[in-house]
């Protein structure tokens, strides 16, 4: 996936549920890199460096939107 940057960094499978499914509906090419090492072993989570959402650069702006509005309002900390 040449050109995509980490937009954020995630420490467990369940934090990136939400987050899922707004890029899904917005139409955002995105990956989480380590996301299934991390379901099958959640404690391999630090040591490879959390779950990494990984998004295109020319999306990054809008991706950084969508993280703002779920960090907004509520106790979510996205890194």
């Amino acid at each position: 996936m040449k050109d995509f940057l980490t937009a954020a960094v995630f420490d467990y499978p369940h934090e990136i549920a939400i987050l899922r499914h707004l890029l899904t509906e917005a139409e955002i090419p995105f990956y989480f890199e380590n996301e299934t090492i991390t379901a099958i072993a959640p404690m391999y989570s630090q040591a490879l460096g959390g779950i990494k959402l990984k998004v295109h650069s020319s999306d990054l702006e809008t991706v950084q939107e969508i993280l703002n509005k779920l960090n907004e309002g509520n106790n979510l900390k996205i890194v």
